[in-house]
This record gives C-alpha cells, sequence and structure tokens, in this order.
C-alpha cells in the first residue's frame, strides 16, 4: 500500500476533528487543527508523537518491535514519539488518534 493510500485512510478517519494531511521531515505526515504534527509514516512506519510517560506511549513500545522514533538515525530519539512498525497498521488508527489528543 503506496503512502499516500495509508495517510488517505488516516485522514478519512480523523478528518472529522479537524485532521489533515501535510509533510514532516519531508515526509506524509497527519496535522491536527493548530497545524501541529502529531504522527508521520518514515520507513514504511508511522510515528506518533504519544508524549512519554502517557499510557498510550507505554502501551505502543510493549509491542515489542516499536520503537522511539529517530528521524535522523543518529541514536537520538524523539521521546515522546513511538515509531509502529507495518506489523501493527491494524493499530495505527488507534496510536493516531491517540497522538492527536496529546497535548504539545
Amino acid at each position: 500500500m503506496a503512502d499516500t493510500d495509508v495517510l488517505d485512510g488516516l485522514v478519512t478517519q480523523l478528518g472529522p476533528y479537524g485532521v489533515r494531511a501535510s509533510k514532516l521531515f519531508g515526509k506524509p505526515a497527519l496535522k491536527d487543527v493548530e497545524g501541529k504534527a502529531f504522527a508521520c509514516l518514515h520507513e514504511g512506519e508511522l510515528a506518533c508523537r504519544l508524549g512519554q510517560g502517557t499510557r498510550a506511549h507505554a502501551e505502543a513500545l510493549e509491542m515489542g518491535d516499536a520503537h522511539l522514533f529517530d528521524p535522523s538515525g543518529t541514536g537520538r530519539p524523539m521521546r515522546d514519539w513511538v515509531s509502529l512498525p507495518a506489523a501493527h497498521a491494524s493499530r495505527w488508527a488507534e496510536f493516531a488518534s491517540a497522538a492527536m489528543s496529546v497535548p504539545h
């Protein structure tokens, strides 16, 4: 499935909340009504800003192959963001919705 198809599906589900497609780090992303990015597609994974210390953040990291989002690949991950591999695509909308609700 193409990135645009995945993103379009998430926008369709979350669109009633003012979510729109955009870019983050040059990759397809979701932004909230205030224009803040809360999720993006990166190297076949969905990265979501879940907020370190939240239940959603902990639950995402418990999924085994999920990991902190490190867009630069330099070992300096963004602690509030979790990358969810395609193996968990069935839960991407759930975590994108949780990310949308995290205060920025």
